[in-house]
């Protein structure tokens, strides 16, 4: 089934875990995918390479999605050898993971830039190109630490909580211009992001056991649900957040 056929995405953060398995997705699906990365060039063109090799067009493209001129500039690139992005799936996170009484402004700042402010960035920069072509989905990537407390989330789960009402404030702005946005949630995945997190064994084994679906959440469980999202079959889905987790935020 190829319902992307003819459109272009943008993934940022596409070149490992959740971003990567999205970008493939889409790209199986008969998109045209860039590859938004900071540093891991290496990854990003192994990306590439993968949806290269299924026959896909690919680009990998470098930026820093806090900073409004770095922004324009993927988008434009974007546009210059793929064309337009229609589809925007701001995947792309970071964080400092300290306590509230350690946080400082530094650390809360690129944890609100990175994760919220850049989701802002992309529509604005994205919004020319998604008037033209009559609309667009968008989709941002969330955490249920956005409304849970997590150890030492503090600075990421304000952020994540800040992108939800971002994405219900430009789903109904932009809805008079064809643009859809909504959210997607994951539950706990394993995923390189994690290693930075203390009593990550311990944090697997108690998600892995109290998950009702009896498995963890892995990547492409999270791919399919942007890939709906970002279909025509979610054409009447506005402003939502979809729990990707496989029942574990439903346990008391």
């Amino acid at each position: 089934m190829q319902r992307f056929t003819g459109r272009v995405a943008l993934v940022t953060g596409g070149s490992r875990g959740i971003g990567r398995a999205t970008a493939l997705h889409l790209a199986g699906e008969g998109a045209d995918v860039a590859i938004g990365f900071f540093r891991d060039r290496v990854a990003a063109e192994k990306t590439v390479t993968a949806i290269e090799e299924t026959g896909g067009r690919a680009l990998a493209v470098r930026g820093h999605v806090g900073d409004p001129a770095k922004v324009r500039s993927i988008v434009d690139e974007v546009t210059r050898v793929l064309g337009p992005p229609t589809i925007i799936v701001s995947n792309a996170a970071s964080g400092v993971l300290k306590p509230v009484s350690d946080l400082d402004e530094k650390a809360w700042d690129w944890s609100l830039d990175v994760n919220a402010r850049a989701l802002l960035l992309l529509a604005r920069a994205a919004l020319p190109g998604l008037r033209a072509a009559g609309g667009g989905s968008i989709v941002a990537l969330s955490s249920l630490g956005s409304s849970r407390v997590l150890p030492g989330y503090a600075a990421v789960g304000a952020s994540k909580a800040a992108l939800e009402s971002v994405i219900r404030y430009l789903a109904v702005e932009l809805a008079r211009d064809g643009v859809r946005a909504n959210i997607v949630s994951a539950g706990v995945v394993d995923t390189d992001a994690l290693r930075h997190f203390p009593a990550r064994d311990e944090m697997l084994a108690r998600a892995a056991a109290a998950t009702p679906a009896g498995r963890m959440v892995r990547p492409e469980d999270v791919a399919d649900a942007v890939a709906f999202l970002c279909s025509d079959e979610a054409a009447m889905i506005r402003g939502h957040t979809l729990v990707v987790d496989g029942g574990y935020s439903l346990i008391a």
